[in-house]
């Protein structure tokens, strides 16, 4: 169902069919509604219950005609995951956070699905280094919250990341309106990794 099209290419959008938003505060609402108008499936998380009846009710303000895709609402990180092609955390920005989702969803979502992380604090190497996915785990930072109105945007990437991949993620968000300057992290990482 989530796989490309058969023979030539495929665009991002037909790539990345299923997108699980994680967090149902405004950003994280603004960017799933974003992310439905613009065609695609998409599946709203928030352990809140008050998030969730929040974005119902704009939902319902919205009327279907504004939606071309579908959006979807769930109480469990693992319900949101299961069949995502990519993950967006709206998480505090803050390591212990940011951590705990890598991790849960990492162990959660299939192997094929791509995480994308808000953050301009942290290093997407040490987020990426404490999953199973590494080469699946991308950064954006700048100006998230216009991208449907052109906010430009950085896509960091560690050093291991599948090209393909990359590409996605970045086709992704020009699709929903961004400026997207691809670039590799240069943070100094945060953790210390044992070094034997």
């Amino acid at each position: 169902m989530n796989s490309p099209a058969a023979g030539g290419t495929s665009s991002p959008s037909q790539l990345l069919k299923t997108t699980a938003v994680i967090g149902a505060g405004r950003a994280g609402r603004a960017f799933a509604f974003l992310c439905a108008r613009r065609g695609h499936r998409v599946i709203l998380e928030d352990v809140m219950p008050a998030n969730l009846r929040h974005a119902q009710q704009e939902l319902a303000q919205l009327g279907p005609a504004a939606i071309c895709g579908t959006l979807e609402l769930a109480g469990t990180i693992e319900a949101a995951v299961r069949e995502a092609d990519l993950i967006v955390d709206f998480v505090p920005d803050e390591l212990e956070s940011k951590l705990e989702i890598f991790c849960l969803v990492d162990r959660m979502a299939p192997p094929k699905t791509l995480l994308l992380t808000p953050s301009e604090n942290l290093s997407i190497t040490d987020l990426a280094s404490c999953t199973y996915r590494s080469d699946h785990c991308f950064a954006v930072r700048g100006a998230f919250g216009e991208i449907q109105h052109g906010g430009a945007v950085r896509l960091l990437y560690p050093a291991a990341t599948n090209e393909a991949s990359l590409n996605s993620v970045a086709g992704f968000l020009r699709e929903l309106g961004a400026s997207v300057q691809v670039e590799p992290d240069q943070d100094a990482p945060m953790l210390v990794k044992n070094q034997r």
